[in-house]
């Protein structure tokens, strides 16, 4: 089948940092393939005596799955006056594309705080790849587009927030065009792929289809890891309950499900929970590293020592590791030692912004004004989080600030 692949970048970066999207708390966000396994089929069927409702309160957000894809009479509107008149000239995917990420028509932000539903995403005119993937679809079946909606295998992003990681994968859609489209163009590609990162890097991803119901459960569990930030564990549970009931083969949600039993007490709950998990995914490192944990609460220390060692195994040097040596680093006053730390970890991770900043302290700690300078204009310009914009934007315009009065001495480099 013809292909046609668009890249529709939100206004606000013309380069998204790559490899995001949705948050997976603790977890890798893994779905099972097609073919369900006698492990996956159990897994199903023992997946409603996870839950435990009696110990948590009501959720004071409830959520509903037929929200997350409704359009509001805005919506509707803007499909009626925008995309439909743009599409007699340039058919209804591509007017689609224009009418949403083009800088002069709805100028999209792209912006990681939260995990909005299509109407959200839509009034705030702003959202993470999953919200701007969820909005283009709900806007794509009310044109009559037929919509699929696909995983890309990329490799991983870590971001985290206070003591709690989250790891990033990818998705994006694509777009039947009606073959009335097809018979009069030059390009008669019948399907349209739309995708929120820049061409060059998705080239050669390997792409497999979704169901709608993935999407609905990474869309819960992003909201689940988001309220467990916010030290909601009760919302954070209802969350992650819908997540598993949505998609039973969504690996991410049992492991932000344990996750949550743990920060609530119940260590033999997540370790049941993250047992069964691991019965499909045995070298997954998050579970691994949450099982070691959950036996360990439980007294069994042999066996938190086994797995312990089966996570050195698979992951000797995990998510943030560098980083946190680089931290610790800078506590001692030690610049040269947090420098090369920090490097290490942007070796591995070159778009992340924590990573710049920690690296422009070092510099700054060591005279090295103008690297600190660079460093820290490369995490602003990588930042996802308009808190994070607008801290290092601050702190960028106080360096230059200080660098203007500072006497013009070549400053000692260490």
């Amino acid at each position: 089948m013809s292909q046609h692949r668009s890249s529709a970048v939100p206004a606000r970066h013309s380069r998204l940092p790559a490899r995001l999207l949705r948050l997976a708390c603790l977890a890798v966000p893994l779905a099972l393939g097609a073919c369900a396994s006698t492990d996956s089929r159990q897994l199903v069927a023992e997946a409603p005596s996870f839950f435990d409702d009696a110990s948590f309160a009501p959720s004071t957000q409830p959520l509903d799955p037929a929200d997350v894809f409704k359009l509001t009479p805005a919506m509707l509107d803007y499909i009626d006056n925008e995309i439909l008149p743009l599409s007699r000239k340039k058919g209804l995917a591509e007017a689609l594309t224009d009418a949403l990420y083009t800088r002069s028509k709805l100028q999209l932000e792209y912006e990681a705080s939260m995990t909005r539903n299509a109407a959200e995403a839509f009034e705030a005119r702003q959202g993470n790849c999953l919200s701007l993937v969820i909005m283009t679809g709900a806007f794509a079946r009310a044109m009559g587009l037929n919509v699929v909606f696909q995983q890309a295998s990329i490799d991983e992003m870590w971001t985290r927030s206070g003591d709690m990681y989250f790891m990033s994968g990818h998705v994006n859609l694509q777009l039947d065009r009606p073959f009335s489209e097809t018979v009069a163009r030059v390009d008669r590609y019948r399907t349209f792929t739309i995708d929120f990162l820049p061409q060059e890097d998705t080239a050669g991803l390997r792409i497999r289809p979704i169901h709608e119901n993935t999407v609905l459960a990474m869309y819960m569990n992003n909201r689940a890891a988001e309220a467990l930030v916010l030290g909601q564990i009760d919302n954070a549970y209802w969350r992650a309950r819908e997540a598993v009931r949505l998609d039973p083969k969504f690996l991410s949600a049992y492991n932000t499900l344990a996750v949550i039993y743990l920060r609530h007490g119940d260590a033999a709950r997540a370790e049941a929970v993250l047992h069964a998990a691991l019965m499909l995914a045995p070298e997954n490192p998050r579970m691994l590293a949450n099982d070691a944990q959950s036996l360990r609460r439980l007294g069994r220390v042999a066996e938190a020592e086994a797995v312990d060692k089966r996570l050195a195994a698979v992951e000797p040097y995990p998510p943030f590791y560098f980083y946190n040596l680089g931290e610790a680093a800078l506590k001692a006053n030690d610049f040269a030692t947090a420098r090369t730390m920090f490097k290490r970890e942007i070796d591995r991770e070159p778009d992340y912004h924590e990573f710049h900043y920690g690296l422009a302290v070092a510099d700054f700690g060591m005279g090295r004004l103008d690297e600190a300078r660079a460093e820290l204009a490369i995490a602003l310009e990588n930042s996802v989080k308009r808190t994070d914009h607008d801290l290092y934007a601050a702190k960028l315009d106080k360096l230059k600030s200080y660098r203007q009065w500072t006497p013009a001495a070549q400053p000692n480099v260490q």
